[in-house]
């Protein structure tokens, strides 16, 4: 059974850092892309970054380019994503989740994490 756990969430100040962890289990995920979420109450849920999990190759959202990196740590099954430049606007329960490569729908998700920025 494939399992997805978030953490590294947490409250911080607009400017600053945060490093959000995945914890995969259940499978090996050698032709599965790995893909971060988010979603903020209101609103509807948006997709941040992915990596494939074989090649390395990431995706970003326009919003995140240039402030935020996806990445993964084979030997661990760990998938990270790095959040610098914090802005009051990336406040959201951010997701882990994951599809296999070829497809278009995210097949298992995590809990997720709170991520609050203060202004």
């Amino acid at each position: 059974q494939v399992q997805l756990v978030e953490s590294g969430g947490g409250l911080v100040q607009a400017g600053g850092s945060l490093r959000l962890s995945c914890a995969a289990s259940g499978r090996t995920f050698s032709r599965y892309v790995m893909g971060w979420f988010r979603q903020d109450p209101g609103k509807e849920r948006e997709f941040v970054a992915s990596i494939n999990w074989s090649g390395g190759s990431t995706y970003y959202a326009d919003s995140v380019k240039g402030r935020f990196t996806i990445s993964r740590d084979k030997a661990k099954n760990m998938v990270y994503l790095q959040m610098n430049s914090l802005k009051p606007e990336d406040t959201a329960v951010y997701y882990c989740a994951t599809r296999a490569v070829g497809s278009s729908t995210y097949i298992y998700w995590g809990q997720g994490t709170q991520v609050t920025v203060s202004s």
